[in-house]
């Protein structure tokens, strides 16, 4: 063989360096989108949410108390989604007790979306089917204690595994692992728990929602009832529904990923970035586009503040 020409071993090892050098590229490129899309939203949330903040007639306001909040989860979720999304792109090890905190924040976050789903439909049905009685009912006070039960029972599950963990393999809180969910279980039972808990969570939101929209749709057909609030109130709750089916995705993608696994390499990695974005990042970013975007109350606000012309906003009447 001639000096100047190159083996096949040097060969191989060069289509390797370009070829890790080309995923590496993909590897930047997914983790920019995933950052860029995440921020994004969460921008929007963070306005809209020091909107109803700042506002001493939507902090009063229990409609808005919730929206608030739910902003603030979605918020949490996205940024928790993306931290261990981006460690796990750049396979970075945690110890596990670290882990465990970032996966307690996500999941507790993650299962609250649907949960105040519930919560914001009841309360939409309490203002359309006894009006006189919301007042009563719907006190900042009852709304905060919703808002506190939410997060009490998102959080049965992984207390259940984190005491688990705790009582059977103590030690195992300072072993480096990459940082996911299937990390922190130690047994099949602690999956299964998981699931069917998630199941049945789903199950009682999505029956809620049924309900409290049946019933503002009877209640819309009488004649003491405001049209245009039973409207606007009928919708806000279908679009509840249609956000609980998009929570619903996040199930699906494991399994849609695992399809996809025998693709190439690079084709794999658009992929799973697409079904990542539209699985995952997608439903949490919907909060400001169903809600905020539509309050005749919020609206005008958001909009002047994302301008960053203060000046001019003025007040608006708020209405059940």
């Amino acid at each position: 063989m001639e000096q100047g020409n190159v083996s096949s071993g040097q060969l191989t090892f060069m289509y390797h360096q370009i070829y890790q050098a080309q995923m590496n590229a993909i590897t930047v490129t997914d983790a920019i989108v995933v950052t860029s899309t995440a921020l994004f939203f969460s921008f929007l949330n963070g306005i809209m949410f020091f909107i109803l903040w700042s506002k001493p007639n939507f902090r009063e306001n229990s409609r808005y108390i919730l929206f608030a909040h739910m902003l603030f989860n979605d918020s949490v979720t996205l940024i928790s989604i993306l931290v261990l999304y981006l460690l796990a792109l750049a396979y970075i090890h945690l110890a596990r007790a670290v882990c465990a905190i970032l996966i307690l924040i996500t999941v507790i976050s993650t299962n609250n979306s649907s949960l105040n789903l519930a919560v914001i439909s009841l309360e939409r049905y309490v203002a359309i089917c006894f009006p006189l009685h919301h007042a009563e009912i719907a006190t900042k006070r009852r709304t905060k204690i919703a808002i506190g039960v939410t997060w009490l029972i998102s959080s049965i599950n992984f207390t259940i595994d984190m005491f688990y963990m705790i009582v059977t393999d103590p030690l195992s809180f300072t072993t480096p692992i990459i940082c996911t969910r299937q990390q922190i279980f130690i047994d099949k039972w602690q999956i299964a728990l998981e699931q069917w808990l998630s199941i049945f969570f789903l199950v009682v939101v999505a029956v809620t929602i049924i309900y409290t929209y049946i019933g503002i749709t009877l209640a819309a057909k009488s004649a003491r009832t405001n049209k245009d609030s039973a409207k606007r109130a009928r919708n806000t709750v279908l679009l509840h529904l249609i956000q609980l089916g998009l929570c619903l995705t996040s199930f699906v993608h494991a399994s849609v990923e695992a399809l996809i696994s025998g693709t190439d390499a690079s084709v794999y990695v658009h992929l799973q970035l697409f079904i990542f974005l539209t699985f995952v990042i997608l439903p949490r970013c919907l909060s400001p586009l169903i809600y905020g975007l539509r309050d005749n109350a919020i609206r005008p606000l958001f909009l002047r503040y994302f301008q960053c012309n203060h000046s001019t906003v003025k007040p608006v009447l708020i209405t059940h």
